[in-house]
Formats: C-alpha cells, structure tokens, sequence
C-alpha cells in the first residue's frame, strides 16, 4: 500500500499553483480526531507556513455549517483580491466573537478543520486533503484530547459533521485521501487511501 511522508506532501504542495491570489492554500479537512491537527502542525513546521484552523472559527457547538463562509469571507477572498485577511475568531468561554487574528500573505498557507473542503472554498485551494479512521478510534481520541468538555457535545458535533459530508462530499473530492496518522508521528509516511492528484500540475 502506499504511503505519503510529511515531507511528500509538503513537497507536493509547494508545486501547486496559488489559487488565493499569490498564496497557495492547502486544506485538511476530516471528521473529529481524525488528526488533523497533528499532521497540520508536522507539515506547517515543515513548511515554514502559517495555520489557520477551523476550530478557531466555529461560532459555537451549533456553528460547523457557518464556518467555510467565514473562512472564505474573512481569509480566503481577502487573500486572493489582495486585501487585509484575518481570522474572526470565536470565543468559547464567552460564547461571542473574539478579537479577529491576522493572516500574513505569503506563498502557502494551511487550513485545516472539518468544512475546510466545502465548495465553496473550493475556488481558492490549491490542493485539499482528506483524512479517515475508523469511528471509534476517532472518538476515542477526540474525546481523550478534550475530555469533559467535548462529551456532551459529540453526538451533537457527529450530526452537523454528516449533514456536511452528505452536502459536500468532501472525501469524495479531495486529491488525496489519507489514513490519518494513529500515534502522533508519521514513521514510513500515513497510508494513502486514494490519490485523485492532477498528473501534470499536481492539483485540483
């Protein structure tokens, strides 16, 4: 089976054409403790490259559906027409809009949480990345992480999370399909599930 190493995709995304004006924004989206955050901090360090995350943006437990608009409104338009972007953070302990974060501009840039992959992000991402494992250990995981503060909240999550990938098909679209990584490293790269990479640029 094949396997893709951090430095792969790194490698990979810096050949992709920009799509958010001269920033070329990679996206990793997938379902609750499917590692995401882990392979998006691995491939930022990597990278030299920024990290925006959905998480970040999510206006509250109820907010999934809400976010890849606010993405797009606040960092990805912003970015591709040259503008100021930055980040609308949320704050949780509040339950209200936080202080916005700026973005830098610069050639690559890392979003990564589930809705990240929605169409309409699409026309701004140079490449999109999916990650998959099997539920339970995603559970076990995410509720491992966040503990008491998640648990009354997965089933909730778990819904707006399928209502998104009936809408969106995400895994469906992406370029590359991956087993996200089990133990906090990426030892003889993560398992490619499927490869949809454009052969001659290497994109969408």
């Amino acid at each position: 089976m094949a396997r893709l190493t951090t430095a792969g995709l790194v490698a990979w995304w810096r050949g992709l054409p920009p799509r958010a004006g001269r920033t070329a924004v990679l996206a990793l989206d997938g379902r609750s403790g499917s590692g995401k955050t882990v392979l998006a901090t691995a491939l930022a360090a990597r990278a030299g490259a920024e990290v925006v995350s959905l998480d970040e943006l999510y206006p509250g437990w109820d907010g999934l559906a809400a976010a890849p608009g606010l993405l797009v409104e606040h960092v990805l338009r912003p970015l591709a027409e040259g503008r100021a972007a930055a980040v609308p953070r949320w704050d949780w302990t509040a339950g209200a809009s936080g202080t916005p974060r700026p973005v830098v501009p610069g050639p690559l840039l890392l979003v990564e949480g589930v809705g990240c992959g929605d169409p309409g992000c699409a026309p701004y991402l140079s490449g999109l990345v999916w990650l998959d494992l099997p539920a339970a250990l995603r559970r076990e995981r995410a509720l491992g992480r966040d503990g008491a503060l998640y648990t009354p909240h997965w089933d909730r999550w778990a819904a707006q999370e399928e209502a998104y990938l009936r809408r969106s098909r995400p895994d469906r679209r992406a370029d590359l399909v991956l087993e996200g990584p089990t133990d906090g490293e990426d030892r003889g790269g993560l398992r490619v599930v499927a490869d949809r990479r454009d052969p001659v640029t290497g994109g969408r």
